[in-house]
């Protein structure tokens, strides 16, 4: 096992150093992930300012020059910078996090300036073919975005930094990146998960996110969200049916103990053409059937519910959202994901 995953201290230490030399890339997109990753974090955030201050100038300069040429430079990062610029370098907040009653609520305003791609599609179906002309996590643009490649277990793995994360040292997990697998899980990856955590998850309080397309998979590349943090998301408590509790989840929500049961049954919501998405922990996963993005009518709030907020951690990027919204405004999203 790679020392990477044998402590938290470790993983920590290791994904915010690469942070640091990132910022030295003299690549936008890089500058953009560093910024919405310290924000994140309100320590390392104020660690970071005066230098991403620095850089931030210095992209402002150069968009400001005559001889600047957006065309040379990705299209999303040179869209998400120039909502920068309007806001202002001094008027980026961090992350801001409350509960909700039994929900974990999230002020994230750079996710505000995240492409929307596939989130903005209504869908009827879990399955595409692989595009290789879409966004994916092959782009060489995303070379500098990388923080890990190496093989666990004869898979070839590439974990990238997420470039707006939500969680707790947020990363995207690719299995073997050149095979160019479409969002769409196979017995194999879901076994292979399964036991990289388990291995991991002996050394340090990691987890993974998936969401089908259709259940807000932004993109058509197969991947898994890693974060690490020990605290617990609302659907883990013990107040739950699923968890041996009397309260039933708004949400319909299968946990497993055993990689074989939970793959029959998250095999049979795609073969069915289900919507889902699912949270992993180390020997376990919770499996959340839910309604096709574009099916109901989400409130205005949200930006959709993926497998975090099927979860139960929401996020919003609207400061009044944050300070208004109440559990019941929470319960009542969760329950038209119902099928």
């Amino acid at each position: 096992m790679d020392s990477l995953f044998t402590s938290e201290d470790k993983f920590r230490n290791a994904f915010n150093k690469g942070l640091k030399d990132m910022l030295a890339a003299e690549e936008l997109g890089a500058f953009i992930l560093v910024l919405a990753n310290a924000s994140y974090n309100k320590g390392l955030f104020s660690e970071m300012k005066p230098d991403l201050n620095q850089r931030f100038n210095d992209w402002a300069k150069a968009f400001a020059a005559a001889e600047f040429d957006a065309k040379l430079l990705a299209p999303d990062d040179v869209a998400v910078f120039r909502g920068l610029l309007e806001l202002g370098f001094d008027n980026i907040r961090e992350t801001a996090k409350r509960m909700s009653g039994i929900w974990q609520l999230q002020y994230n305003p750079m996710r505000a300036f995240r492409p929307r791609r596939n989130a903005d599609s209504a869908f009827d179906s879990n399955q595409r073919e692989f595009d290789a002309r879409l966004f994916n996590f092959n782009k060489p643009f995303l070379k500098k975005e990388i923080f890990w490649e190496g093989d666990f277990s004869g898979k070839q793995l590439r974990l990238l930094y997420n470039k707006f994360p939500f969680a707790d040292l947020h990363g995207l997990l690719v299995i073997e990146p050149d095979r160019q697998k479409s969002q769409w899980l196979s017995a194999q990856d879901h076994e292979f998960v399964w036991q990289f955590l388990s291995e991991t998850g002996k050394l340090m309080p990691i987890g993974m996110g998936y969401s089908s397309l259709g259940g807000y998979a932004s993109v058509n590349h197969q991947h898994f969200q890693t974060f690490v943090s020990k605290k617990k998301y609302p659907v883990e408590l013990s107040c739950w049916e699923h968890n041996g509790g009397h309260m039933q989840y708004p949400l319909s929500c299968r946990k497993f103990y055993k990689p074989d049961e939970a793959w029959q049954y998250i095999d049979a919501l795609q073969q069915s053409n289900a919507a889902f998405n699912l949270l992993y922990r180390p020997d376990e996963v919770y499996c959340f059937s839910r309604a096709f993005q574009g099916s109901y009518v989400q409130a205005e709030w949200t930006p959709g519910f993926a497998w975090s907020e099927a979860a139960g951690n929401i996020t919003v990027t609207s400061a009044d959202d944050f300070i208004k919204l109440e559990e019941a405004d929470i319960d009542r999203e969760l329950q038209k994901l119902r099928r």
